[in-house]
C-alpha cells in the first residue's frame, strides 16, 4: 500500500531559527522555512527531513540523524572546526579524544544540535 509514497521523518527542537542556522550553516544543508514555521531540511541522498518546533521539546533518547561518510576522522575535524563538539558520551563506546568510536560496528562519531538532539558520522561500509 505504501511501497511508492515519498515518505519522510521529522523531529522536533526547542528553537526553529537555531535549528535553521545549525542546519543551513554548520552543516551545510539545504534548508528551507515553510509556511507553517517548520524547516524542511534536504539531505545529500535527495531525501528530506522536517524540523518543527515544540515549545516543551525534549530531546530525543536515539540518534535521530546518521550521515554516512567516507572519512569519520575528516568529518569530525571538519564538524570540530565549525564549532560542533563530538565527544559526547563517555565510557566504553565513547571513543577516543574526538570521541570517535572504533571496533563496536562502523566507526561513528556522535553530536547534538542546539536543541539536544543525537546526529551521526559514521564510516560508510
Amino acid at each position: 500500500m505504501l511501497e511508492n509514497s515519498p515518505a519522510f521523518s521529522g523531529f522536533a527542537v526547542d528553537d526553529i531559527d537555531a535549528a535553521r542556522t545549525f542546519y543551513a550553516d554548520t552543516l551545510g544543508l539545504s534548508v528551507e522555512l515553510n509556511e507553517m514555521g517548520i524547516l524542511d531540511i534536504t539531505l545529500g541522498s535527495g531525501g528530506h527531513v522536517i524540523a518543527y518546533p515544540k515549545p516543551d521539546h525534549e530531546p530525543a533518547g536515539f540518534t535521530i540523524l546518521n550521515f554516512p561518510v567516507d572519512d569519520v576522522e575528516a568529518a569530525v575535524d571538519e564538524l570540530n572546526a565549525r564549532g560542533v563538539v563530538t565527544k559526547i558520551y563517555d565510557g566504553e563506546y565513547g571513543g577516543d579524544e574526538k570521541g570517535i568510536s572504533r571496533g563496536y560496528g562502523p566507526d561513528i562519531a556522535w553530536f547534538r544540535d542546539p536543541a539536544g538532539n543525537v546526529l551521526s558520522v559514521l564510516k560508510t561500509s
